[in-house]
C-alpha cells in the first residue's frame, strides 16, 4: 500500500503511479468525495479536469448575419469540422 506524509503545511506529494492513473499534472485540481461504506469512511479521489477548448466558440465577427439561412450555413460548417 502506497502511502503519503503531510507537511506542517498540510501539503502532500502523490506517488508517480497515482498521478499516472489519475492522469493528473502540477496545477490539476483533484475533487474528493467523502463516502461511508460498511461503517468505514472512504475518500474518492477524481481528477477534476476542465476542458477550455469551447473558449471562444461564442465569438461572432462584426459582418455575421442572423438570418436563418446564415445561422443554418454556420451549423452545417461546424457540423463538418466535429467528423474526423
Amino acid at each position: 500500500m502506497a502511502a503519503i506524509k503531510l507537511t506542517a503545511k498540510r501539503q502532500a506529494t502523490l506517488p508517480r503511479d497515482l498521478c499516472e492513473e489519475l492522469d493528473v499534472h502540477p496545477g490539476d485540481e483533484i475533487a474528493l468525495e467523502r463516502r461511508v461504506l460498511g461503517g468505514e469512511t472512504l475518500w474518492i479521489m477524481r481528477p477534476r479536469k476542465v476542458d477550455w477548448s469551447w473558449i471562444g466558440a461564442a465569438s461572432v465577427p462584426a459582418n455575421a448575419t442572423h438570418d436563418m439561412t446564415a445561422i443554418r450555413a454556420s451549423i452545417a460548417r461546424g457540423r463538418k469540422r466535429e467528423r474526423p
